[in-house]
């Protein structure tokens, strides 16, 4: 690893450690190991829309009103004929389409329409963010029954100097209002094989990887 790379690590591992710092309650527990592959798979959560989505929407019998790959702007907005700079990012796409349509009802009657998401990045809360010494640190979007293997897969794993034993897992807890903090065991998990260390990801999970302490 390049100084530079390493110290853009250290740096992104810094900040997410500053914004998280005082908000997680509790020690560190483990959670549940998750089996490799899923005894029965099942839906996430409905989706909600996010900034540079991409969407098409559709409205029955009256194509020139909608929009083929329109992109979500990073305000939150989107525009379409008659329908100016309608807010969607925070919105399921059936929540859209009934806010398009009462828009629509002022010009013609009874109009259908139809959103359909056809490139994902998400909100914030529903994204898995992965940073520190890992070779890809990055956003995720999250998918219905992730595991920290898939997470670590997609980010090309753990880098030279991490130190996995000691990475952490800082969750939102919606049912106190907090967030709360898990040890994980990446090296036992991508070095050793050990499937007790995988366990189930939730949406806007945030994954901390220390360096090694020489």
């Amino acid at each position: 690893m390049s100084f530079s790379r390493k110290t853009a690590g250290m740096a992104m591992l810094a900040m997410a450690g500053t914004g998280l710092a005082g908000c997680t309650t509790g020690p560190s527990a483990e959670l549940p190991p998750a089996t490799f592959v899923a005894l029965q798979e099942g839906p996430g959560e409905e989706y909600v829309i996010g900034p540079l989505d991409n969407l098409t929407i559709h409205v029955w019998r009256n194509p020139e009103l909608g929009a083929e790959k329109i992109q979500v702007r990073p305000d939150g907005r989107i525009t379409i004929p008659l329908v100016k700079d309608m807010p969607a990012v925070g919105k399921t796409p059936s929540m859209l389409e009934e806010d398009i349509r009462l828009q629509l009802s002022q010009y013609i009657e009874d109009p259908l329409v139809s959103v359909i998401v056809n490139e994902f990045a998400g909100t914030f809360s529903q994204q898995v963010r992965i940073v520190g010494a890992t070779e890809q640190p990055a956003s995720l979007p999250y998918r219905a029954n992730m595991t920290v293997l898939d997470a670590m897969i997609a980010v090309g794993g753990l880098s030279e100097y991490a130190s996995g034993n000691r990475a952490k897992l800082i969750r939102f807890d919606k049912q106190s209002g907090n967030q709360r903090e898990y040890a994980l065991r990446l090296a036992d998990l991508l070095r050793h094989g050990d499937s007790r260390a995988n366990v189930m990801l939730q949406p806007g999970d945030v994954i901390i990887i220390p360096e090694s302490t020489f």
